[in-house]
């Protein structure tokens, strides 16, 4: 788990405000994370927690507030240039190329690579597997693997911030936690996570942080050791007062 103290955040996320229409999906979201964590966003179905990973890799554009890195405005950045700035999401359905070769969805990740470690033969190096099937085509692949190629396809670019959504989105139980099993591995490279996902047991287990939505307000934020299975019971289902952010083991109405 990584110290926060005297670290500057890696990413940040300033009072973010997003609307699909007249719909509020956001609410003045805000958080930071820094170097080495496994931020994770929870939340029930429609809390907002895929628009918020959408509006931090630049597919949508927010109401208001901004996105940092290092420090730095990306808040106006078109979705590579974030790329190209560390900034890689693996989306909710994969959505990979199904008339492409797996080692041809690994090349499309690698379009806008940044200079780093994770290369195709380091991905077939984390997923053995894959080495023997480059040349098959990844519509005739089960779902874990396609989600194996999809992640591999987002390492190769080299990520500095990588945007983890619904990782265990229709995937049997065993092959998700083979997946999650990679996690240490990812991270052991300096890849910071942010994750999204509704398993909430499986969330506690790898986070280093967890914040909640609901309804596209923030309603808890804090180390998993530090919140209890009410706190987060009352924040993801908005129980006694949902309006009021949870920090840690303590109640507050300061917005975070």
């Amino acid at each position: 788990m990584s110290e926060r103290t005297d670290q500057q955040a890696l990413l940040e996320v300033r009072d973010l405000t997003v609307h699909h229409g007249q719909l509020r999906a956001l609410d003045r979201v805000r958080f930071a994370v820094f170097p080495g964590e496994v931020y994770a966003i929870i939340g029930a179905n429609g809390a907002g927690k895929s628009t918020l990973l959408r509006t931090i890799c630049g597919l949508h554009r927010p109401t208001e507030g901004s996105i940092l890195l290092d420090g730095t405005d990306v808040t106006g950045l078109r979705p590579e240039r974030r790329a190209t700035r560390g900034i890689v999401m693996v989306p909710e359905g994969r959505r990979l190329f199904p008339s492409l070769t797996l080692d041809e969805n690994l090349q499309v990740g690698a379009t806008y690579a940044r200079r780093g470690p994770w290369t195709t033969d380091r991905v077939y190096e984390l997923f053995p597997w894959m080495r023997d099937r480059r040349n098959q085509r990844t519509a005739q692949m089960s779902g874990g693997e396609q989600q194996s190629v999809a992640i591999g396809r987002a390492l190769v670019a080299n990520p500095r911030v990588l945007l983890l959504d619904e990782l265990s989105l229709g995937l049997a139980p065993v092959v998700v936690q083979r997946i999650y099993g990679m996690l240490p591995q990812i991270l052991a490279t300096g890849l910071t996570v942010v994750l999204v996902e509704q398993d909430v047991s499986q969330t506690l287990r790898v986070a280093t942080h967890i914040h909640c939505l609901l309804e596209g307000r923030s309603t808890l934020e804090g180390r998993p050791a530090d919140v209890t299975a009410e706190q987060v019971e009352a924040a993801y289902f908005g129980l006694q007062g949902s309006n009021q952010l949870w920090h840690g083991s303590t109640r507050s109405s300061r917005a975070c």
